[in-house]
């Protein structure tokens, strides 16, 4: 009996896919649930699994094919075995030196590499002549290229006494396709920066209050909740309160309307290695710290782990990006349309400042706030980014919602 793996249902939003990577070849077993294929879309990676067990006997969609909804990927025979197994491989393997090439393989500087390999082998400079390939017809396949970047990491030394010497003032070039991603995030980046009239206000805020409630009762908060006290979420609650004084900065625009929220869903921009992503603490108002804190650890490994789901980043009424983490001083974030603001956090550093009449030592963060200035005046963004400092250098009135 043969079972058809097919594309599951895309979101509404999502008109197709790209095939990303296969983690099983043709004559390989499969277990029930297994990842067998994962499906990249311009927002999120999905991941196929296997329905049955069986062996896999045909791959119909290649990596880097674009598919929509409901189209074959792939048949597994649930009757085969895996003793089974290296027959159809072999048999797969006979059929695919047979058939004629198809012309996107031909169509490739290095021949029939899939566009992920590709882009893999550039990153790494590692070129067609230095891998052995084993995919069927002759292809360089994923593993194959992994192979060639850790032999050439094991042997550094005779690899640059081997290497040809490059002519005084050459100017090497590579070019690496952009992923799907990638390209989604440079289009809504443009889309933010041409269709908005934003305009970015600055303040600076003294974290010693905060990092003192974290020196004091971190282990308590450990012990009690199981997770870190972090920053994050003192911002976020500072972000709340001072959106319940101006709603206009928890709005959108649609069309000739403004659009009040009166929910107060937080999205908290993540960094990956495939591009940024902003998942959303849904109802944060509603929320303890130790809950946002908990919430922020969880789409952080969601992200890395290219877990997270359409649902996670929808919606979102205001955003808070943290350059601070890789040692950003000061930036003018981009507003995530359709979202009118967006509040932007950075390092924190020892500077000189005046309290009293006396100069002291305080550690000292920059803040930024990008906003729409069709629909928020400069006096509403002032105010807001000033109540934020004020309840961070304050947090008792976070406690007692002033």
């Amino acid at each position: 009996m043969t079972v058809e793996i097919k594309v599951p249902g895309l979101p509404e939003s999502v008109a197709d896919a790209t095939v990303s990577e296969w983690y099983k070849k043709p004559g390989e077993a499969v277990k029930r649930d297994e990842k067998l294929v994962d499906l990249e879309t311009d927002k999120i990676m999905l991941e196929v699994p296997a329905p049955a067990d069986g062996v896999m006997t045909e791959i119909k969609k290649n990596e880097g094919d674009v598919v929509t909804a409901d189209e074959i990927l792939a048949i597994i025979d649930t009757k085969a075995t895996a003793s089974e197994a290296p027959a159809a491989e072999k048999t797969e393997a006979a059929q695919s030196e047979a058939a004629p090439a198809k012309k996107e393989d031909l169509d490739t500087e290095d021949g029939a590499i899939s566009p992920s390999v590709r882009r893999l082998m550039a990153e790494n400079d590692i070129k067609a002549s230095d891998v052995t390939a084993t995919g069927k017809g002759g292809r360089i396949v994923k593993e194959d290229v992994e192979k060639a970047i850790t032999a050439k990491a094991s042997k550094p030394d005779q690899e640059s006494a081997s290497a040809p010497i490059s002519p005084a003032g050459a100017r090497e070039e590579k070019r690496v396709p952009m992923s799907r991603m990638r390209a989604k995030i440079a289009e809504r980046l443009l889309e933010a920066k041409q269709s908005t009239a934003m305009l970015t206000t600055f303040n600076e805020v003294n974290m010693k209050p905060i990092m003192d409630i974290r020196a004091r009762y971190k282990d308590e908060f450990i012990k009690s909740h199981d997770v870190k006290l972090g920053f994050m979420s003192f911002f976020v609650k500072a972000a709340v309160e001072a959106l319940k004084k101006y709603p206009i900065l928890n709005s959108s625009i649609d069309g000739n309307d403004i659009v009040y929220h009166g929910y107060f869903d937080v999205g908290i921009a993540v960094s990956t290695e495939r591009g940024l992503v902003v998942p959303v603490i849904r109802d944060a108002d509603k929320l303890s710290m130790a809950e946002i804190e908990k919430q922020i650890i969880e789409y952080g490994k969601k992200a890395r782990d290219g877990k997270l789901t359409l649902e996670d980043m929808q919606g979102g009424t205001f955003t808070i990006t943290n350059g601070g983490v890789f040692g950003s001083m000061l930036s003018t974030p981009l507003i995530n349309p359709p979202q009118c603001a967006i509040l932007g956090m950075h390092n924190i550093v020892e500077r000189a400042v005046v309290e009293k009449g006396q100069v002291v030592v305080r550690p000292i963060m920059y803040l930024a706030m990008s906003y729409d200035h069709r629909i928020i005046d400069g006096k509403d963004s002032v105010t807001f980014l000033k109540s934020i400092k004020e309840s961070l250098e304050d947090p008792a009135r976070l406690i007692l919602s002033l």
